[in-house]
């Protein structure tokens, strides 16, 4: 490998001395990643049928996509979030606890809200406004957690930290999401939002507690580029080319050479088969007569308890493997799961009846070979990111991802409506299939 990834010997002890994440690391990573995980497991799982039994109309349901834009553009304060911090409080600690804080009160504020008033337009913005900044604190949250991820972790360790991650995530969408439709049927909203917000509370305590020593100061900029970015920032009128300057500086790591260059192709293609898929999949659940209780517990429920098992498959399976072979591997895997949504789409248009448990079987399949190879991809990110700037590394590489998965996420329904499904889910194989060839060109470049 090119002096982009650490050895082992560059990040403390022994092979054999880390292989085992500590108890307690385990432990603050989940609570982290299950903390950002349960407002966001709302916003994604939840909030739309909240909104259309309410009386939302369609198109303002459909804005909501909006409120998801800091996930996607959070790298542009990433570097912000790596060189400003309290040295006491700690590089990533200076970051979450503010932002938890905040998250708390906005989820309180949300609990005072009254759902039936959500058709009013001036409730509705109030309400979106409240949602957005709900991300923008989960987003950097992310920044600073991802960061803390790389430096906590030794090389050995980083395929169970992802999987610990990829847990922590799916658990907030079950609690976030299904458990807040279940309870709203029983509790008021008031209590449910009460509860979720105490349940946010108590995955907060361990980074209070936690003893963030180790602090990685940031490469220093051309004393140029510092000065035009210190003028910039005091002048009246904002001057985009300077700041652009800035941020060329700053991410140039990612194509200064053919090695990385190679890799940041890989990160632009490697969505985009899993995101076209996954867009049409409870629409399709739903044109065969599921109703969406079915898809909530079964689809939805399995499919995230499917992604846990998969994050585990991967991390232990990543121990006998090269992780550019498990990344490889992984996705041929997503790539069969999205043909076996295929066949399964060609049985339904052609009038077969369809059979619920192969449904599920299926959904649960794809949703495994997903955790894999997301964990797969996660691991290989981290030893990309370089220590002294962690956190914007990860994001730069994260937000890469969600940009391109994003992009062909809005057209997935143009094409399945022109296509039908069959042909649809048949493209986002062949489309995989084709993503292929960066991991492959990428491979070759970095054993030369």
């Amino acid at each position: 490998m090119h002096a982009v990834l650490l050895a082992p010997s560059q990040q403390g002890p022994s092979p054999d001395s880390v292989q085992r994440l500590p108890v307690y690391s385990i432990g603050l990573l989940l609570s982290l990643y299950l903390a950002q995980g349960l407002p966001i497991g709302f916003l994604t799982q939840a909030l739309p049928a909240i909104l259309r039994k309410n009386n939302v109309s369609l198109a303002a349901i459909g804005g909501f996509g909006l409120l998801m834009a800091p996930w996607a553009l959070k790298f542009l304060w990433a570097p912000v979030v790596d060189r400003y911090f309290s040295p006491q409080w700690g590089q990533s600690r200076s970051w979450i606890i503010p932002t938890q804080c905040l998250t708390l009160l906005l989820l309180v504020v949300i609990s005072f809200l009254e759902p039936t008033q959500l058709a009013s337009p001036v409730i509705l913005l109030s309400f979106f406004i409240v949602l957005f900044l709900i991300n923008l604190m989960g987003a950097t949250q992310d920044i600073a957690t991802d960061g803390l991820a790389v430096r906590l972790l030794h090389k050995q360790q980083q395929r169970w930290g992802n999987a610990v991650q990829v847990l922590g995530s799916r658990l907030g969408f079950i609690f976030g999401g299904g458990a807040v439709l279940l309870l709203l049927d029983v509790w008021s909203w008031q209590l449910v939002f009460l509860l979720l917000t105490g349940f946010v509370l108590l995955n907060s305590l361990p980074i209070l507690l936690f003893k963030e020593t180790k602090v990685f100061k940031p490469q220093s900029q051309p004393q140029q580029v510092q000065a035009d970015v210190v003028h910039a920032a005091h002048e009246p009128a904002f001057e985009l080319k300077k700041w652009r300057k800035f941020f060329i500086i700053e991410f140039a790591y990612f194509w200064r050479n053919p090695h990385m260059r190679a890799w940041l192709l890989v990160l632009l293609t490697f969505k985009l088969g899993d995101s076209l898929s996954g867009a049409m999949v409870k629409p399709m659940m739903v044109d065969m007569g599921f109703s969406l209780a079915d898809i909530g517990l079964m689809a939805s429920m399995l499919g995230s308890v499917a992604s846990v098992i998969g994050a585990l498959l991967a991390a232990w399976w990543m121990k006998h493997m090269a992780r550019s072979t498990a990344l490889w591997w992984f996705h041929l895997f997503q790539i069969f799961s999205f043909m076996l949504y295929a066949a399964l789409a060609w049985q339904f248009e052609h009038g077969h009846s369809m059979v619920a448990w192969q449904v599920y079987a299926v959904n649960a399949i794809e949703h495994l070979a997903g955790a894999m190879a997301l964990v797969a991809m996660l691991t290989l990110i981290m030893d990309y990111s370089r220590k002294q700037q962690a956190g914007s590394d990860f994001t730069f590489q994260v937000s890469v991802l969600a940009v391109t998965g994003g992009g062909v996420h809005i057209v997935s329904g143009v094409l399945a409506e022109y296509w039908g499904y069959s042909i649809h889910f048949a493209f986002c194989a062949l489309l995989a299939g084709a993503c292929l060839w960066p991991i492959l060109r990428w491979r070759r470049v970095m054993n030369e």
